[in-house]
């Protein structure tokens, strides 16, 4: 596979000192690592000059021409959690999509962004995107690591939390019916680095009000929001 130009995006500072540790985990301290990606579009698509796709598109739509799954498949990555959105319950910024892929090993992400392949798909990321948090976890529960990719489904609804917090434990408890993730790094953000993220699966909007009130921001900066998702083996078994 040849080697494609950096990669160049306006979209997220990366924290090159996790970059490097992902590059450089040795294969005995390596394995698979899940990229949680919080997006927020660009009302229209921000394409430079020779990279459009002929007319005006929205930053969605540009999102939605990206999509690498052919790249992800190729390296034995997959995407595990996907969807749309709902509310914005809790958090300074607001999100439009949750991506989360699974990665076989932290080496793989790292050496993807140089895939030229990769390359050809990430103009329409950088162009649609606004801004990006991509933050790097591990499961609690490591049997989620055996799971399949899921199939496509109905739209269901899933209470999502990203935490700030010196005490990780105590945010676990909090929310003890969630499945949880510690976050190793925040490699693409706006500089703040996060420590948990939580998954509740709910049945409507008011149970994802009624999480976001249990979320204190005393510590530290939080989010809560409710995602319409149509793939999951997070909260699926």
């Amino acid at each position: 596979m040849s080697e494609n130009k950096p990669l160049k995006h306006k979209y997220g500072t990366i924290d090159k000192e996790y970059g490097m540790f992902l590059a450089t985990r040795p294969p005995e301290e390596d394995g698979p690592i899940y990229m949680v990606n919080l997006m927020k579009y660009h009302e229209v698509a921000q394409y430079t000059d020779g990279e459009g796709v002929g007319k005006e598109i929205s930053g969605k739509e540009a999102d939605d021409r990206y999509n690498p799954s052919s790249v992800l498949n190729k390296i034995g990555a997959d995407v595990v959690f996907y969807g749309d959105v709902a509310s914005n319950n809790k958090g300074v910024e607001d999100w439009d999509r949750i991506g989360i892929v699974r990665y076989a090993t932290r080496k793989s992400f790292i050496d993807m962004q140089s895939r030229s392949d990769f390359g050809e798909k990430h103009v329409h990321k950088a162009a649609g995107m606004a801004r990006t948090t991509l933050v790097c976890c591990r499961p609690v529960d490591e049997s989620i690591d055996t799971r399949t990719r899921p199939m496509p489904l109905e739209n269901r609804l899933v209470a999502m939390v990203v935490r700030q917090s010196a005490d990780r434990d105590a945010a676990f408890a909090d929310l003890s019916e969630a499945v949880q993730f510690h976050v190793e790094g925040t490699i693409i953000g706006d500089g703040r680095k996060w420590d948990t993220v939580h998954f509740i699966s709910v049945s409507n909007a008011a149970e994802v009000e009624a999480i976001a009130q249990r979320v204190s921001t005393e510590n530290g900066d939080a989010y809560v929001m409710g995602v319409q998702v149509t793939m999951d083996s997070i909260t699926l078994a």
